[in-house]
C-alpha cells in the first residue's frame, strides 16, 4: 500500500501562499521515506527541508511533519527559512501531540477527515 500523504487546511492554505506545490510535497514524501530526514524531533515528528522553485533547500522551506513509515505523513506546519530559524519548544509539544493524534487514526476514520475536509490527501503519482 502506498504512503498516504495528508495535509491540514492551514497547512495548505500557507503551502498554496508560499508557492509549495503538491509535487514538491510528493518529493519531500518520498526523500522522507527513504530516509531523509533534516531532523526528528520526537515522537512521530520530523523537520524536513524542501526546495523552493529552481532555488534549492538552502534558500527554501521547512516543514514539519508527522510520519510513520509505510503508512502515511501528514504535513502540519511550515515556514521560511529567512522567515524564522526554528520552532519554540512550545509549538513543538503542541504539533507532537496533533501529530500522534494523526497517526493514531484509522484508515476509515482518516477517510472521514479527507471526506469532511478536515484534512486534504495529496496524490502522488510515483513520478516525483
Amino acid at each position: 500500500m502506498p504512503l498516504r500523504v495528508l495535509k491540514t487546511r492551514g497547512f495548505a492554505r500557507d503551502a498554496r501562499k508560499a508557492g509549495l506545490t503538491d509535487k514538491m510535497l510528493c518529493k519531500a514524501a518520498a526523500e522522507i521515506e527513504s530516509g531523509l530526514v533534516d531532523a526528528r524531533l520526537g515522537g512521530f515528528l520530523l523537520k524536513k527541508r524542501v526546495a523552493r522553485g529552481g532555488r534549492g533547500k538552502s534558500a527554501g522551506f521547512r516543514t514539519i511533519v508527522a510520519h510513520r513509515q509505510g503508512d502515511r505523513l501528514a504535513c502540519l506546519y511550515m515556514f521560511g527559512k529567512n522567515q524564522r530559524d526554528n520552532i519554540t519548544e512550545q509549538e513543538r509539544l503542541a504539533l507532537s501531540e496533533i501529530g500522534d493524534e494523526y497517526m493514531s487514526l484509522t484508515a476509515a476514520k482518516l477517510d472521514d477527515l479527507v471526506a469532511k475536509d478536515v484534512l486534504i490527501e495529496v496524490v502522488c503519482d510515483g513520478d516525483e
